[in-house]
C-alpha cells in the first residue's frame, strides 16, 4: 500500500515540473502595426465596392464612369453652360441619401446651396464632381465613404463609412 503513494508521489512530482505558462493580462494593449492597418482598410473598402457593386447592378439604366479617385458618376441630363474652376462659387442643388436610400440631407424647394469650389467643406466626392459637370447638368454621383465623410460620419445624419448617392444639378456658377 505504501509503495502506491510512492508511485502517486512521484507522479505528481514529475508532473508539477513542467513549463509555466504564463498568461497575458486582458487588458494588455494589441500589438498593431502598419500591415494589419492595411488589412484592415482593405477589408472595408472591398466591402463597401461590393455593396456599390449590387447597388448599380439593381439600376442597369444608370451609366456610371468612374474616376481614378473611386467617384463614379452619371450625367443623366446634359447642360450647355461652363464648368466651374478652382474658387469659383457654384450654385447647386442636391439631394444625398445612402446606399439604403434612407435620406440625409437636400435642399430646400427652389433654393440652392452656393459653394466654393475646392474651399467649401463639402464632401470631397461632390468637390471633384463639380468640376466634371457644365451648367444645367444633373447627375447621379456615388461617392465612396473615403471620399464622404469617412471613418466618423459627419456626427448627424451620415453615419462612419457610409457610402453616398447624390442627384446634383449644377444651377450656375459665379466667378471669383
Amino acid at each position: 500500500m505504501s509503495s502506491k503513494w510512492v508511485y502517486i508521489a512521484l507522479f505528481l512530482g514529475v508532473a508539477s515540473c513542467g513549463e509555466e505558462k504564463v498568461e497575458q493580462p486582458k487588458d494588455q494593449p494589441i500589438q498593431w502595426d502598419t500591415k494589419k492597418s492595411s488589412d484592415l482598410n482593405r477589408g472595408i473598402s472591398d466591402r463597401e465596392a461590393d455593396n456599390i457593386q449590387l447597388y448599380l447592378e439593381m439600376r442597369p439604366d444608370w451609366q456610371m464612369t468612374k474616376t481614378g479617385s473611386g467617384l463614379q458618376y452619371w450625367v443623366y441630363k446634359k447642360g450647355d453652360g461652363a464648368t466651374p474652376q478652382p474658387d469659383d462659387f457654384a450654385e447647386i442643388e442636391y439631394e444625398i441619401t445612402l446606399l439604403t436610400g434612407e435620406p440625409c440631407y437636400k435642399t430646400e424647394n427652389d433654393e440652392y446651396e452656393e459653394v466654393r469650389v475646392d474651399r467649401s467643406d463639402i464632401e470631397t466626392g461632390i468637390q471633384e464632381a463639380l468640376k466634371l459637370l457644365k451648367v444645367g447638368d444633373e447627375a447621379k454621383l456615388i461617392i465612396p465613404s473615403h471620399l464622404g465623410w469617412g471613418l466618423l460620419g459627419d456626427f448627424d445624419k451620415i453615419p462612419p463609412l457610409k457610402t453616398l448617392v447624390v442627384d446634383i444639378k449644377l444651377i450656375g456658377i459665379k466667378n471669383k
